[in-house]
Order: structure tokens, then sequence, then C-alpha cells
């Protein structure tokens, strides 16, 4: 029974990490704007906010955003803050958004993209409405829920992983000239509809 809710789960992973989201979007313009190396580490920070989420989830406690509207706005509203931040940063061109602080470190990068999925209560909702359906409750819960934990996180990981590279490739070309300073305004623009559509694609 669990054999074939979980195939049936990870299908379900699979369907819902091609679909276009915040995390794709984001990652796509820091491969193409900063490189490869920050879009990693940025998908390595994606991939440990993912997992906490999922652990906390666990174990019930996000549960509590998903209960309270006044955290759950709390953390709508602080995630689309941080995105608005960063894009007032890459439109600037000042601190580690911009490509010509590419090299000061990739640990910030990967800051970024741990923040931004702490603060994404759309990824506790996944862990607290999806994921329990594909649980066989005859069978210990709690090994079921961290394998399924695991494997989303494994299907995202992937998924981002290949579209960092992807975008990464394409760095060469836009940092040419004043390539680099009109991406970088492209890409601010584009880093603050993500966080309007952050908004929306949380909103309840």
């Amino acid at each position: 029974m669990f054999t074939a809710n979980f195939l049936s789960f990870l299908l379900t992973a699979i369907l819902i990490e091609l679909t276009p989201g915040p995390n794709m979007a984001w990652i796509a313009l820091t491969g193409a704007s900063v490189g490869k190396r920050a879009a990693l580490a940025a998908t390595a920070g994606i991939a440990l906010g993912l997992a906490v989420v999922g652990m906390v989830a666990a174990f019930g406690l996000a549960e509590l955003a998903q209960a309270s509207p006044y955290l759950f706005a709390l953390l709508r509203y602080a995630g689309a803050a941080y995105l608005l931040w960063l894009a007032w940063k890459a439109w600037q061109g000042v601190g580690d958004v911009s490509p010509e602080h590419a090299h000061n470190g990739n640990v910030r990068w990967f800051r970024h993209g741990l923040l931004l999925n702490l603060l994404n209560p759309k990824a506790a909702l996944f862990f607290i409405a999806i994921l329990p359906n594909y649980v066989d409750n005859i069978a210990p819960v709690m090994p079921q829920t961290l394998l399924l934990s695991a494997t989303y996180v494994a299907v995202a990981t992937l998924v981002h992983l290949i579209l960092a590279l992807l975008a990464g490739q394409a760095h060469d070309w836009f940092e040419r000239g004043r390539n680099a300073i009109i991406l970088r305004k492209i890409c601010a623009l584009l880093i603050a509809a993500v966080a309007l559509w952050f908004l929306s694609s949380t909103a309840r």
C-alpha cells in the first residue's frame, strides 16, 4: 500500500516542481545575473530550508502557521519583503546581489535561499496539506512522513540544480559590456515581480 502511495507522491512532487514558482524564478535570475556558483549556493540554501520546514511539519509544529492567520500573514509579508529588499539592492548595484560583488563568497546566496524558504508559508502548506494524503495510516506515520519529506526535498533540489546549471551557462554572455548593467536592472524588476507572485500564490 505504501509503495503505491510513494510512487504516486513521487509523481506529484515532480509535477509540482516542474511548475514554475518563486524558487525557480529566483534561481534562474541568480544564475543568469550572478553566475553558476551563486545559483548552486542558492539551491543548497533552498534545499536546507525545505528540509527544515519538512522536519518542522513532521513534528506538527508547522500546523501552527496554518492555524494562526496572524502567523501565516507574518510569514507571507516577511518573505515578500525579503525579496523586495533583494530587488532593491540589485537595482542599486550594491551589496551581494549585484554581479560586481558575486565573488565575495557564496555563503550569502546560501543564506538568501535558506531564509526565503523558512519564510515561505507555501512550503509549509505542502507538507501539511498535500503530503499527509500519501501516508498509510496503518503503518507507522513518522517514518513515512520523514521519507516523503526527504523525497520531496530531493526532487526539488534536482530540479533546481538543473535550472541553476542552465541559467549559469547564460551568465558569460550577460556580463559582457553594458549587458551586465541592463540585466541587473531587469533582474531587479523581475525579483520584485517574484515578490508579488509570492504574495499572490500564498494568498488564502
